[in-house]
């Protein structure tokens, strides 16, 4: 199976028999063209859209668009979507917190947030998959009051503790390691994989002069035995 990096939180997954593009907002070479506008929408196997939230690095409405050009496509979308009126009710599945989508090639069950959104667990072709959306030990330690991180760190544990009675082996998880937040911009992660035994972690959610820290955390990774996605440009692909 084949990951492919678009931007920020965006991949794409290549499987035998489908594709699967997950909180597409921009493609590789810009907003309406590259791998996505100029290659995917060509091709013949079904394409599944699942967008985690409503956010605009998350979601593009654009990608409705795409069933005027790709008639096998199926959107599953996180409820949030339909009730900020980015998306009409017979656009996509709807999921919330605990729902779940289920057909012949994948299985999707939406877990929580600690911003809006759901996250995804998946199952296709034959393997388990994580897409955190905005999942995340969100706290900027450096600015914020320690109440502050307290309650970020609870909520987040909290969210984490459900999916890891559920969820007890992952082939790949995406999960925000965002620069921006500061000194502990990655703690989230780190529980993340204290968690969860993950095979490949992929480093999500942040911006293009991310390389430096993502070297940084991929030592991390990598001595706890886990494969890392070190990803330096859009289109950088990796076989799971």
């Amino acid at each position: 199976m084949k990951l492919t990096y678009i931007f920020h939180s965006g991949f794409l997954i290549e499987g035998d028999n489908f594709f699967l593009l997950i909180d597409f907002f921009m493609d590789t070479d810009g907003p309406d063209s590259g791998l996505v506008h100029d290659w995917l929408l060509k091709q013949e196997k079904p394409l599944y859209v699942l967008s985690s939230h409503f956010h605009a690095d998350h979601f593009n409405p654009e990608i409705l668009t795409w069933k005027e050009r790709k008639k096998n496509i199926t959107y599953i979308f996180s409820k949030d979507i339909l009730k900020r009126k980015r998306a009409n009710a017979g656009d996509a599945v709807y999921l919330k917190k605990g729902d779940v989508y289920e057909d012949a090639t994948l299985f999707v069950k939406a877990f929580g947030s600690t911003d809006v959104g759901v996250s995804f667990f998946i199952k296709a072709g034959g393997k388990t998959i994580f897409h955190a959306g905005d999942l995340n030990n969100w706290h900027w330690k450096d600015e914020s009051t320690d109440e502050e991180v307290r309650q970020a760190e609870n909520h987040y544990l909290r969210e984490l503790e459900l999916v890891a009675k559920e969820v007890h082996q992952l082939d790949v998880a995406m999960f925000p390691v965002d620069a921006r937040m500061g000194s502990e911009y990655a703690k989230g992660a780190e529980q993340f994989m204290e968690a969860i035994p993950v095979k490949l972690f992929v480093p999500m959610h942040f911006e293009p002069d991310f390389k430096h820290e993502a070297q940084i955390f991929r030592v991390f990774a990598e001595q706890k035995g886990i494969r890392y996605f070190m990803i330096t440009n859009k289109g950088d692909s990796i076989q799971f």
